[in-house]
């Protein structure tokens, strides 16, 4: 309900569902504004309990990785130390031959980012 219909006292309130939008729009911006400015960054997923949130690039509406990306934090998340009130994790990276996926949590929602790999070979002498 707005707040003119609020302080109205009205029931019913047309602009509800328009200021719902405009709200979640907002929030969806602000979730993915610094995912876009990452270097090398590939795509990326944005994800609570209820599903995905927001994505783009190779992740854009990839409920597969979604999913198995929640599984491992879930499994993660179980692994805390006796007595800490930290979280068991700061960052899951799981790294392949081209890509990286970065995983972080934050609040009630999991980020994924999927980047290039540039991980150079060691130089041998």
């Amino acid at each position: 309900m707005c707040s003119i219909c609020f302080l109205a006292k009205k029931q019913k309130c047309r602009e509800s569902q328009t200021a719902k939008t405009v709200r979640d729009k907002m929030t969806t911006a602000a979730l993915t504004a610094g995912l876009e400015r990452i270097p090398d960054q590939l795509g990326y997923l944005v994800i609570s309990e209820d599903g995905v949130l927001a994505s783009a690039g190779e992740l854009e509406n990839d409920e597969q990785t979604a999913a198995v990306m929640m599984q491992m934090v879930r499994t993660a998340s179980r692994f805390k130390l006796p007595g800490s009130a930290e979280p068991p994790f700061k960052r899951i990276s799981v790294t392949l031959e081209d890509f990286v996926y970065m995983v972080t949590v934050s609040g009630q929602k999991v980020f994924v980012v999927k980047r290039q790999n540039n991980q150079q070979e060691p130089i041998s002498t």
